[in-house]
């Protein structure tokens, strides 16, 4: 108790020691803090780069990681290799592919419509461009889905030279509609032949890519069309 009746803080120790005229002795008693020197001697324990070393030669060989992601390649559950951009292990799925694709393919129609209707001098019909985007949209989403969906990706070459054909014939019949049909045929199958054109050639690898690119390059010389019309066809 007399330990409480003393000064309890550095103020109540200086009016004290003001009162009696000496100095007041601050509290003996010290924290009970343990000193001691730190251990230097290393990691009791395996390090982040200790782990590293030992997996190294396991991530070179592609593992631990699962089996479906051997050699860069995403496969499904019996091992066949599933094509990058598909299934459903992507983020958004393949429908959330098939509404983005849908979506901007449908921009793609709509500039190649307003661009034949400028092409020919008409007044741009902006109410039936947009009612032939919308109506080419849901088309559109189906095509993308069923192309996106798992069971297309396991047949890899299959889905690469159905669009490699699509490509083909959507390009060659774009450039002959464009310089041997009239300005009203030109308007009604360039935007939606175009779009799957481009959509084709997108989802093709490079070497399918460019052989359909040749392929409709090869057409306009052998039919001695231009890639850029000259004169402006109005009837």
């Amino acid at each position: 108790m007399a330990d409480d009746d003393g000064p309890r803080n550095r103020k109540e120790r200086r009016a004290a020691a003001k009162q009696s005229g000496k100095a007041v002795e601050p509290p003996s008693s010290t924290p009970k803090i343990k000193m001691a020197q730190p251990d230097r001697s290393g990691p009791k324990s395996k390090t982040f780069m200790d782990l590293y070393e030992e997996k190294k030669d396991l991530l070179d060989q592609g593992q631990p990681f699962a089996s479906k992601y051997e050699d860069g390649r995403v496969r499904d559950e019996g091992g066949n290799i599933l094509e990058a951009g598909l299934g459903d292990d992507e983020e958004i799925g393949p429908v959330g592919m098939a509404v983005f694709w849908a979506l901007t393919l449908g921009m793609v129609h709509f500039t190649l419509d307003v661009l034949v209707y400028s092409q020919y001098r008409q007044e741009i019909e902006w109410w039936e461009i947009v009612k032939r985007t919308a109506f080419m949209m849901p088309i559109l989403f189906l095509m993308i889905l069923t192309m996106k969906s798992a069971m297309a990706s396991r047949f890899r070459v299959a889905r690469q030279i159905f669009f490699l054909g699509v490509a083909i014939a959507a390009g060659c019949y774009t450039i002959h509609a464009a310089n041997a049909k009239g300005y009203y045929a030109v308007m009604k199958r360039c935007p939606p032949l175009g779009t799957l054109w481009v959509w084709s050639v997108i989802e093709m690898d490079l070497p399918y890519a460019s052989v359909s690119v040749m392929v409709d390059i090869w057409y306009l010389w052998w039919k001695g069309y231009s890639a850029f019309l000259t004169q402006w066809t109005t009837t």
